[in-house]
């Protein structure tokens, strides 16, 4: 009874074991337990026979709860990919639960291309090699070109030793780079369609059994439908987002247009509304005039818009794109006001094109009224400088007067005329003063430019060469001042005057300058010089002969110096002979004296010569 009541403690203890999910080990040690404590051989076959149903029940058991963890896996994977949209999120999701439901190294997935020229690498989980995760297989190459070929699933404990598969260098180059032995790959397969491969690996041998092979092809399943659910959604998502994107476009345009068009009314300048446009297109705005001058810049350095595409876009009404940018024609009916000119937004949608279309017509209006002010403005400008000139006001209604247009006539001031087309000039001269804070207008034949500023001679240079590009053509400018008060305007603008009248008469039109830069000339035609009393002073005695005689000798005496005293070139310029010519330089010796051909005398007769072509004798 004792050797049978020892059997029947081992065999409860086996069922205790059981009980508590021990190991197989321990179930494994009861029957050696039990030899040792000396039970009979026939009580020791019953406990090996009940060990082994142990030990089948221990394996059932795990198997059981390995499926039941299977398909608990399957089911959290189901839930976790119904949960995603993104697509790329569903191809990581569905990669990084493969290779934890399978214990892998590695876990990487493929999309065929399309056409099903080839299988390309996607996304990997576990993998340390760039050129793995670059390698693409062509249909029936290596172990996933196979796979993507014939929508089975393949398994190989050994790559490399496997000759089932199409080895080629560049894939095995990858298997080996990265140090894979044993692969598993099933296919990813939308009703008979194979879009992908989901592998599994390992980089020592491993047998990957049926169990495991069923477990990523339902993974696989559930992958592909939920990857053509994300897409789908997608899809859908990006359909009502053009529908969102073109409503909240067409409000935006309307929005947009409503504030231009509020800033222009207010008081906006041009840079402002450019800004604005700027802003709400997201890029940079530049403005031009008709004439291509820039009126604003933002967000960009851009240079001037070319012609070609302004003419371009007026022809078609619309803007249209040009190297990069988009430009748009200014338009007032038919007439051109000028171009805007869109940066940096090269792939402009329709709604933001038709946006920057209205930029262009509230930028219309802006310049007309831009243009209106300025006519007004330039009128009473005009109208400041006669009044000025001519003395009609007293000077603190003038003063004030100038401080209404911004001028501040008590400080120095540079006054300018300038020779050259009235019309297209006085435009251009408005432009500078009023871009310089000055005064415009016409008086008499000229243009007359009041500015603040000390520089004579700069000032006078650089508004012959900003006028003279303005109208095309060649403007002269004489200055006068500087000035100081509407007094020391007239003053200053009948210096100016002579210092014009002298550049014209010594040929030096398109410049600007001041009597200082004309030298002798300039000393002579001074506020105090009497040019008029130096002039009969030097030249009197010819000038009589001439008048009494009607001879030439002033003529002859001034082609003599121009032609460097040389009688033959002389005599050709006036067409007579050598001797007539030595003839009438002996009668002007008699008149002004045998050293008139001195250092001295030729300097002070060559200058009144001049001076002479200057008072216009």
């Amino acid at each position: 009874m004792t050797d049978g009541a020892d059997a029947v403690e081992h065999l409860l203890e086996l069922l205790g074991l059981l009980a508590t999910d021990a190991g197989s080990e321990r179930l494994a040690a009861v029957l050696p337990a039990a030899r040792a404590a000396g039970v009979p051989d026939g009580e020791l076959d019953r406990i090996a026979r009940a060990t082994e149903w142990a030990l089948r029940i221990r394996r059932t058991l795990t198997a059981h709860r390995r499926r039941e963890a299977e398909l608990e896996a399957l089911f959290d994977t189901a839930n976790d990919l119904a949960g995603v949209r993104d697509p790329d999120a569903v191809l990581r999701s569905i990669v990084r639960r493969a290779r934890l439901l399978l214990g892998a190294d590695i876990a990487y997935l493929s999309m065929n291309e399309p056409g099903e020229r080839g299988t390309y690498m996607r996304v990997t989980d576990g993998s340390i090699s760039a050129l793995f995760q670059q390698v693409r297989l062509g249909m029936g190459e290596g172990l996933g070109g196979l796979v993507a070929q014939s929508a089975q699933p393949y398994v190989t404990a050994d790559y490399f030793a496997d000759d089932r598969f199409n080895h080629t260098g560049p894939i095995d180059s990858a298997v080996r780079d990265e140090g894979l032995v044993a692969i598993l790959g099933v296919p990813l397969k939308l009703d008979r369609r194979v879009i992908g491969v989901l592998y599994a690996a390992n980089r020592s041998p491993r047998q990957f059994p049926p169990d495991e092979v069923a477990l990523l092809s339902s993974l696989a399943d559930h992958a592909a439908i939920a990857l053509d659910t994300a897409h789908l959604l997608e899809e859908t998502r990006t359909a009502g987002e053009t529908i969102r994107a073109h409503n909240e476009a067409m409000r935006r345009a309307e929005d947009a247009h409503d504030r231009l068009t509020d800033l222009v009314l207010r008081g906006a300048d041009v840079p402002e509304v450019a800004a604005a446009v700027a802003k709400v297109l997201d890029g940079g705005i530049v403005v031009h005039d008709n004439d291509g001058a820039e009126l604003a810049c933002i967000g960009t350095s851009r240079a001037l818009t070319p012609r070609a595409a302004v003419n371009a876009s007026r022809a078609s009404g619309r803007a249209i794109p040009q190297d990069g940018t988009w430009v748009c024609a200014v338009l007032a009916g038919r007439e051109l006001l000028g171009s805007i000119t869109l940066t940096d937004r090269p792939d402009l949608g329709d709604a933001d094109r038709r946006l920057f279309e209205r930029a262009g017509v509230v930028t219309a209006l802006l310049l007309l009224l831009r243009r209106t002010v300025a006519e007004a403005e330039n009128k009473v400008r005009g109208e400041l400088i006669t009044d000025l000139l001519t003395s009609a006001v007293d000077s603190v209604a003038l003063r004030a007067r100038a401080r209404r247009v911004g001028v501040e006539l008590a400080a120095d001031h540079v006054v300018l005329v300038a020779d050259g087309p009235r019309d297209r000039l006085l435009a251009a001269a408005a432009h500078h003063a009023s871009a310089s804070r000055g005064l415009a207008g016409v008086h008499g034949e000229h243009v007359v430019l009041v500015l603040p500023g000390a520089d004579l001679s700069c000032a006078a240079k650089d508004a012959a060469r900003m006028l003279g590009k303005a109208v095309g053509l060649p403007v002269t400018v004489g200055s006068g001042g500087p000035a100081h008060g509407p007094e020391g305007v007239a003053t200053a603008h009948a210096e100016a005057v002579r210092c014009l009248k002298a550049l014209l008469q010594l040929d030096r039109q398109g410049t600007g300058g001041t009597l200082a830069d004309l030298g002798f000339v300039g000393v002579l035609l001074g506020d105090r010089a009497d040019v008029a009393g130096y002039v009969r002073s030097t030249l009197g005695p010819l000038l009589d002969y001439d008048a009494g005689r009607g001879t030439e000798l002033v003529r002859t005496i001034t082609a003599y110096f121009a032609c460097g005293a040389n009688l033959s070139r002389a005599k050709d310029e006036l067409h007579v002979h050598v001797n007539t010519v030595v003839q009438r330089l002996d009668r002007v010796a008699s008149l002004l004296g045998e050293d008139w051909q001195s250092p001295e005398r030729v300097l002070e007769v060559q200058l009144a010569l001049k001076l002479m072509r200057v008072l216009g004798h």
